[in-house]
């Protein structure tokens, strides 16, 4: 596999070893033992898997408490994939990292604790599927704004994202929970 540091090097895009022939293809996902190797020391507790139409856009999500760490890939279709650092002690808080992930390119991307995760569909659709080191709890589940003004991520909109209700009502990141 290859691992890539983006520009917050606490998140990283995970190239794993395709094997394609005629019949299809094979590759490794998840294996413990070189994923460690590779620093990514993990035991993972809830796996989710999405479907989303072209158009939508979900996040950008945390947990104030039982903090996840994600394992995301795509395998249907395209997604611009992004990671807020919440942590007041990164030099980076306050800044977002991103990559299309496709089902195309098969790679992954590590996002850490500390983060906010967010996600637009540019397909007609998208399966996404993550790998979270802790139980998904609604009560500490916090939300940012995907178009908050201070972040200024740059999504790759066409037309106005399709939202949920909590989407819709995310608020704003300078009046954020965060981590220390």
């Amino acid at each position: 596999m290859k691992i890539e540091r983006l520009t917050i090097p606490d998140v990283m895009l995970i190239t794993p070893k395709v094997f394609e022939d005629s019949r299809g293809f094979f590759m490794e996902t998840w294996n413990y033992r070189e994923y460690s190797n590779n620093g990514l020391d993990q035991m993972f507790l809830q796996d989710n898997h999405s479907k989303s139409k072209f158009g939508t856009l979900r996040g950008l999500h945390y947990q104030i408490k039982n903090t996840q760490s994600k394992l995301v890939r795509v395998t249907l279709g395209t997604i611009f994939d992004v990671a807020v650092d919440l942590r007041k002690s990164s030099p980076f808080f306050g800044k977002w990292t991103s990559s299309m992930l496709s089902s195309d390119n098969s790679q992954q991307l590590w996002i850490p604790a500390g983060f906010a995760h967010g996600f637009l569909v540019l397909s007609e659709s998208a399966e996404i599927q993550y790998k979270c080191t802790d139980y998904y709890d609604p009560t500490a589940e916090r939300c940012i704004a995907w178009n908050d003004p201070d972040l200024a991520i740059e999504w790759p909109l066409s037309q106005p994202p399709l939202l949920s209700e909590k989407d819709k009502n995310g608020g704003l990141f300078r009046e954020a929970e965060v981590f220390e």
